[in-house]
């Protein structure tokens, strides 16, 4: 009698060591599998896929501060391609003008609103001018906030018998500001001035 109740004491630690063993063994492989699992999530969340030609092609997300110096030159260098890109037609004047005034605050309205005091537009309406603008480098410091930038560029005024050319160099300063269609890389620019616009020579148009 006693000798099987020993048995049965025996049998019994021995299921109860291995109940424990496979309990630990679930706990283990659950834990695994969560944090797998909430690894697999995160890295899925910063990918995005584009749909483009019928193509899905796999984009990968990063911080905005990756990404301020190649996104701040880009609105320096919109905003002045909408600024100065003029032709002989009100309504584009305005147009771009307009989109212009999203990317900056008053010191651009400022500017405009002296030009067109002036009749810079009205003369490049009535004397069949267009104007355009090319970018030749744009400097960010992203040390201190606001970021301040420099623009270097090159004017050309397209006129019937000559082409203007002059050195365009301005600065201000960038704000971060909401992001909208109207201002798709969220900055505003500040404090914009030109420093220098001189003639840098005409040739005839043939």
């Amino acid at each position: 009698m006693f000798s099987k109740m020993k048995n049965i004491d025996t049998a019994f630690r021995h299921v109860r060591g291995f109940t424990m063993l496979v309990i630990t063994g679930c706990i283990l492989i659950s834990c695994f599998s969560l944090y797998k699992s909430f690894t697999l999530v995160s890295q899925m969340q910063n990918k995005v896929y584009i749909l483009a030609n019928g193509k899905a092609l796999e984009a990968y997300a990063s911080d905005r501060k990756d990404n301020i110096p190649v996104e701040a030159r880009d609105h320096v260098k919109t905003f002045h391609q909408f600024f100065f890109t003029l032709d002989p037609d009100d309504k584009v004047i305005k147009s771009n003008v307009t989109k212009a005034l999203y990317l900056a605050d008053d010191s651009a309205k400022r500017i405009y609103d002296d030009l067109k005091e002036n009749g810079y537009y009205s003369g490049i309406i009535s004397g069949n001018v267009s104007q355009t603008i090319k970018m030749d480098s744009i400097t960010i410091d992203i040390n201190s906030y606001p970021y301040g930038f420099r623009c270097y560029a090159t004017q050309n005024i397209i006129r019937t018998t000559s082409i203007a050319h002059r050195s365009l160099i301005t600065e201000g300063n960038l704000r971060n500001v909401s992001r909208s269609d109207n201002n798709p890389h969220g900055f505003l620019i500040e404090r914009w001035n030109t420093i220098e616009n001189r003639d840098l020579g005409t040739e005839n148009r043939k």
